[in-house]
């Protein structure tokens, strides 16, 4: 029987996941070719153009360890995104980005706050939270997968270590928990098989009918009584009739 499939594969779990690595690593790599500087267009907290950070800061990281550290992680929850919750994914994406940047940008420290370790963060957390609100066997074991991962990530949402931005870190952590309280409606159904929809009828199953009432399976049903007519002629060729067998 046919059942109706809520998680389905597409080019773009794995594509829009390759392309926003690929685009901090050309950002990194242009800075080292060409002598550039990025880092003042990171967020900077209590200044106007510090805002412009909100968008750029995570294509922009320190050194090739910051950029290495991001991109696993980067990769592996935005298809995880993009897989269980394909819908919703560019909406979780930019509301993401805005609401961890703007956050950091009015709780941060006067420094430029670079990386995409925000946006990593709105990910894990909207994964883990929304997998548990979903109540779905599938999305709970994804929450659980990334408990597994990534849950040491939840150290560096304090003021641990003086070189990271655990501002940036804090209110991804925030925005991914109040974005899977938006979308907590927006749960995927469990498969539902056709005997479970409302239109379905059993008498027009083929299958149900290899079954007696008591639930006993029957090979070969038992085909519907067919009534023969046979024609015949009297010996003396004067009277036809009809019976029947």
């Amino acid at each position: 029987m046919k059942q109706s499939q809520p998680f389905t594969f597409s080019p773009g779990v794995i594509g829009y996941p390759v392309i926003f690595v690929l685009a901090i690593w050309i950002v990194f790599w242009f800075e080292i070719r060409f002598g550039f500087d990025f880092n003042n267009f990171g967020v900077r907290p209590g200044k106007v153009e510090g805002l412009r950070g909100v968008i750029f800061s995570p294509f922009i990281h320190s050194g090739i360890k910051h950029l290495f550290n991001n991109t696993i992680p980067l990769f592996v929850l935005s298809m995880a995104l993009f897989y269980f919750y394909r819908k919703i994914s560019w909406q979780v994406l930019f509301l993401g980005l805005l609401s961890s940047g703007l956050l950091t940008w009015l709780i941060g420290r006067e420094a430029n706050h670079i990386g995409a370790s925000g946006i990593i963060y709105v990910l894990a957390s909207f994964l883990f939270f929304k997998g548990v609100f979903s109540r779905h066997y599938r999305l709970i074991a994804l929450s659980l997968i990334v408990v597994f991962l990534y849950g040491g990530m939840l150290w560096y949402v304090t003021p641990i270590d003086p070189e990271i931005s655990w501002e940036g870190h804090l209110s991804g952590l925030i925005s991914g928990f109040f974005l899977s309280l938006i979308y907590r409606k927006n749960i995927a159904k469990p498969p539902k098989y056709e005997w479970e929809k409302p239109e379905y009828r059993e008498e027009e199953d083929d299958f149900m009918k290899h079954f007696d009432e008591n639930g006993n399976f029957i090979e070969d049903p038992e085909p519907e009584e067919l009534k023969y007519t046979y024609h015949y002629k009297c010996s003396n060729q004067e009277k036809e009739g009809d019976r029947d067998f």
